[in-house]
């Protein structure tokens, strides 16, 4: 706990700006000091044990955590130099602070590991150690920087095909790091890696190189689009035609459409929908019920565009009955409605069996068999051979996917940047004020749930196909949360936001199976820490930023930039 001096007349210091002041010229010594501890620990052994995280014993020849260790600490040399010369436009020193926090969480993340599959910490190497007083050397680095006011107008200009040009390497770097981190099996590796990618993003973020990148971004929007559709078109020709992570793929893209829909419901008309999961069963069953399934039980078999546009129209008109009457209540109540009609939802689908109802839904069988799609002679559960590099059935999937993420994504982009768009957000901030300016505050609520939930049904055609099978269990209050979450955690109102909301509770679950029976307790945890250090999301629009930051002068002076460059 800092300790705060005062003399009558004399502006108050704390004991951490002493220590600061004394010592803040040799934060960038440290800072090196630490970076290259950490580089010089990747060329060193880890572990006697070869069986544990890989093989950590050779030395010179760096594998796994010693490869995660050198990048770290490399940022951390690069922080350290920069911190030296300190551009008006970087604050280094926070990069460090947040470095070294991250970094000491990936060591000892590691060493506890290796004594838990090793038996003891007596089983580590030197490198572990070397590793640890690295990392305590970034974070002291980053404690005894001063903190810094960031100018952006000082941020370097550069000609377009340069800037177009960083765009595409960090993509590729995003890539190559997507596809290496799918291709990791064991737990505790894939938790350290994780830890690195964070701690190495929060640091280039906090520095100042995130704001320089939106900054970016901001001036070559079609180009950044492009580049990264092109990037998501990529991906499967790295996985060497295997399914196992075009698998887990697939069902984040169905994940992440559904996803924007309800960030249309949440994210700019501020409704709280607990039961939206049950649109995307309602895509489904339509997709399933008019397939070629021998236990769809209606005799019409329609070509899929036909199917995708009725799974569209039947989720919408669910979507304004379930609007018409709950949209005149808000808040609380709301979410207790549209949680009753998740629930409504997914009894109906249990009954429709035949016996308590009409024979649609076969009950709590559901539907199974559904063939694979044959889209204009297109078999997708064929596999199909491009470059030379065999798609399998979850790549013809993922590429249709990528279609409709899209689509999705030009709806959402479209309607935010339109006067509907504006009404949405208007009754978000308060509803009374935009119905006394004459916004149509039933009428854009209802248009609200039928657009999204117009969404999740085309989600939900292709879904049923790409599972094979639908049944009522598969749409449960727990997914709706789990939607929710995705949005909150990512940023509402964003599209990145819910993408990268959506990867991460998806990909969780499925790489780190080992805790999975406690991920419930920890995606608890993961939302209350957001809400409280950063309660507008990862990746949170630069409106919802200032809303939760009304006094950060560096986000106000950005936000004011981007403005103008945008003009």
């Amino acid at each position: 706990m800092s300790t705060v001096d005062r003399t009558e007349g004399e502006t108050p210091v704390s004991s951490t700006e002493r220590m600061q002041t004394r010592f803040g010229s040799r934060a960038a010594l440290l800072g090196i000091a630490g970076g290259a501890l950490l580089l010089l620990s990747g060329l060193l052994s880890w572990s006697f044990d070869d069986r544990v995280l890989g093989d950590l014993s050779i030395r010179f020849y760096p594998a796994g955590i010693q490869i995660y260790a050198m990048v770290v600490g490399v940022v951390g040399l690069v922080l350290g130099l920069l911190l030296l010369r300190r551009p008006a436009w970087l604050d280094p020193g926070r990069g460090l602070r947040a470095l070294g926090y991250g970094s000491l969480a990936f060591v000892l993340a590691a060493l506890i590991s290796i004594a838990y599959q090793a038996g003891g910490l007596v089983n580590v190497n030197e490198g572990g150690w070397v590793g640890l007083v690295g990392a305590a050397l970034l974070l002291a680095a980053g404690l005894l920087s001063p903190a810094r006011h960031l100018d952006v107008h000082a941020w370097p200009r550069l000609a377009s095909w340069q800037e177009i040009s960083i765009i595409v390497v960090l993509l590729a770097v995003l890539l190559f790091t997507t596809a290496y981190t799918l291709n990791i099996d064991d737990a505790a590796t894939f938790g350290c890696l994780l830890i690195v990618i964070l701690t190495v993003a929060i640091s280039l973020l906090g520095s100042g190189f995130g704001g320089y990148v939106g900054f970016i971004g901001q001036n070559n929007r079609r180009p950044l689009l492009l580049a990264a559709f092109l990037v998501a078109f990529l991906f499967p020709f790295t996985q060497d035609g295997s399914d196992a992570n075009m698998s887990i793929a697939t069902q984040i893209l169905i994940f992440a459409a559904t996803a924007l829909g309800l960030n249309i419901v949440v994210g700019l008309a501020g409704l709280l929908d607990l039961g939206y999961i049950a649109f995307l069963g309602t895509g489904a069953y339509v997709g399933a019920m008019l397939s070629q399934s021998a236990f769809a039980t209606i005799g019409w078999k329609p070509p899929f565009l036909v199917v995708m546009l009725l799974g569209m129209m039947v989720a919408s008109i669910f979507g304004l009955i379930i609007g018409t009457p709950t949209l005149r209540v808000s808040g609380d109540y709301l979410a207790i409605v549209t949680l009753g009609f998740g629930e409504i939802f997914r009894l109906a689908m249990f009954n429709l069996d035949g016996n308590n109802g009409p024979e649609l839904t076969n009950g709590p069988n559901g539907i199974p068999a559904i063939p694979d799609l044959n889209f204009f002679g297109f078999d997708f559960g064929a596999t199909h051979t491009l470059a030379g590099i065999p798609l399998g059935r979850f790549s013809n999937y993922y590429f249709l996917l990528l279609v409709l993420i899209a689509f999705v994504i030009l709806v959402f982009t479209r309607l935010n940047d339109s006067r509907i768009g504006r009404g949405w957000v208007a009754i978000r901030e308060d509803e009374r004020a935009a119905e006394a300016m004459g916004v149509n505050v039933f009428g854009l609520k209802l248009l609200a749930f039928a657009v999204g939930a117009s969404l999740a049904g085309l989600a939900g055609t292709i879904k049923a196909h790409q599972d094979t099978s639908v049944t009522p269990d598969q749409y449960i209050f727990l997914e709706s949360a789990f939607l929710l979450a995705a949005v909150v955690l990512g940023g509402m109102g964003t599209v990145a936001g819910v993408l990268v909301g959506a990867t991460i509770l998806k990909l969780l679950p499925e790489k780190a199976r080992v805790v999975n029976d406690y991920r419930l307790l920890i995606f608890g945890l993961l939302l209350v820490i957001m809400m409280r250090f950063r309660p507008e999301g990862i990746v949170p629009s630069k409106r919802r930023q200032l809303e939760f930051h009304e006094d950060d002068e560096e986000l106000v002076e950005l936000a004011q930039t981007e403005h103008l460059e945008a003009k």
